[in-house]
C-alpha cells in the first residue's frame, strides 16, 4: 500500500519511467509468477489485490479491482495497464461491501500498515465464504535490516505469526510456498543502498535531469534490454536459491488460504 512520502523505494519509481525498470526487478518476477501460480486453478471470479501500487502481481486475470491509497500510483498504472478497475483505498479500511470478492490478492502490503489485524478483518469481510487470498510477506524478524527501513517496514513476520493473524482474521490458511531466500536479503540490501546514495545525489543535483536522461537511455536502448536479461538471470539464480534453503532461511514466503464458510463480517 504506497503514499506519498511514506515509502522512497516507491517513491524512485513514482516516475512510470521507472516502471519498465521496476516491472523488470527479479524478485517482482518472482513473486508475480508465485501469484499467478497459486491462482491458476481457481474459480474465475472477482478478484482484489490489496495495494497495487505501480506494478500488480496479477495481471492476466479477468475481472481485477486494483487498490492503492496512492493517486498518483493508480493513475499511472491506469495509463500503462489499462485492463480491470482502480479504486483508491485504504487497506485497513476498505470500501466495499461484504462477500464481494472471490478472492484477495495482498503481496508485499501488511508490513506496511501499522494494524495489519484490521486490514485482515478488513479483507476477510470483502471475500465470500470459501473465497481466497493469497498473501505474500517479509519472512523472520532477524533478517529486519536497514532494507526493512528503507521502504518503511513496520515488521517482519515469523510463519506461525503470519498463519495466526489469518486464522484470527477467519482464515484457514491451506498452503505455503518459498518464494524468496537468503540471496534476496543480500541483494537488498546492498541495493537499497545504492538507491539511498542516488537520492542523495539526484538531492544535490536538484531535479536530477541527469540521472531521467539515463533512465529515458535504459527504456529505448541496448541497456533496457541488458537490464531485463541480467533480471531474468538473476531470478533463476534466487528461484534456485529459495528452493535450496530451508523455509526456515527463506525471506519472502506465500500463502494460500481459504475463507472459513462461518466467518461473519464485522461490518
Amino acid at each position: 500500500m504506497t503514499s506519498a512520502g511514506d515509502n522512497r523505494f516507491q517513491d524512485f519509481f513514482e516516475n512510470e519511467k521507472y516502471v519498465a525498470l521496476k516491472n523488470y526487478l527479479y524478485n517482482y518476477l518472482l513473486r508475480k509468477r508465485a501469484v499467478e501460480q497459486a491462482m491458476r486453478n481457481e474459480r474465475k471470479g472477482v478478484v482484489l489485490e490489496v495495494g497495487s501500487g505501480l506494478s500488480p502481481v496479477l495481471t492476466s486475470w479477468g475481472r481485477t479491482v486494483y487498490s492503492d491509497l496512492s493517486f498518483s500510483a493508480l493513475a499511472t498504472l491506469r495509463r500503462l495497464h489499462g485492463k480491470g478497475h482502480y479504486v483508491v483505498a485504504d487497506g485497513m479500511h476498505l470500501p466495499f461491501k461484504a462477500d464481494v470478492f472471490s478472492h484477495v490478492i495482498s503481496s508485499e502490503v501488511l508490513e506496511h500498515l501499522e494494524d495489519d489485524r484490521k486490514a485482515l478483518h478488513e479483507i476477510a469481510d470483502v471475500i465470500t465464504p470459501g473465497g481466497g487470498l493469497v498473501v505474500t510477506f517479509p519472512h523472520r524478524r532477524f533478517y529486519f535490516a536497514n532494507d526493512d527501513r528503507f521502504v518503511h517496514h513496520h515488521r517482519r513476520y515469523e510463519l506461525s505469526e503470519m498463519t495466526s493473524r489469518l486464522q484470527e482474521a477467519g482464515f484457514h490458511p491451506v498452503s505455503i510456498r518459498k518464494i524468496l531466500g537468503p540471496l534476496e536479503k543480500i541483494t537488498m540490501m546492498l541495493v537499497t543502498e545504492c538507491l539511498s546514495i542516488g537520492q542523495r545525489t539526484k538531492d544535490k543535483q536538484g531535479k536530477g535531469k541527469q540521472l531521467d536522461g539515463e533512465i529515458q537511455s535504459y527504456r529505448s536502448g541496448w541497456l533496457l534490454r541488458l537490464y531485463r536479461w541480467a533480471n531474468r538471470f538473476y531470478a533463476g539464480l534466487a528461484w534456485i536459491d529459495a528452493r535450496v534453503m530451508p523455509c526456515a532461511l527463506s525471506t519472502v514466503l506465500l500463502i494460500k488460504a481459504v475463507k472459513r464458510n462461518n466467518h461473519r463480517a464485522s461490518s
